[in-house]
């Protein structure tokens, strides 16, 4: 599925999911680049994001999978 990652102006990031119209925190990252690893969001998904460079810019539309936690 599509996913916009972004980071807000105090620093939080976030994920939006237009087809769903949801978007949450990410409240963990299984990396700490966020980049080829998993995602939780606030309301308890999980997300499988691409690998990508660890200083790509905010904000980016990627596709990512929903995974069970």
């Amino acid at each position: 599925m599509k996913v916009m990652i972004r980071k807000n102006g105090a620093g939080v990031l976030s994920a939006y999911v237009a087809k769903k119209d949801l978007e949450e925190p990410i409240v963990s990252m299984e990396k700490p680049q966020m980049w080829g690893g998993s995602v939780t969001l606030a309301n308890g998904w999980l997300l499988e994001l691409p690998e990508m460079a660890a200083g790509t810019a905010l904000p980016i539309t990627v596709e990512a999978r929903k995974t069970e936690s």
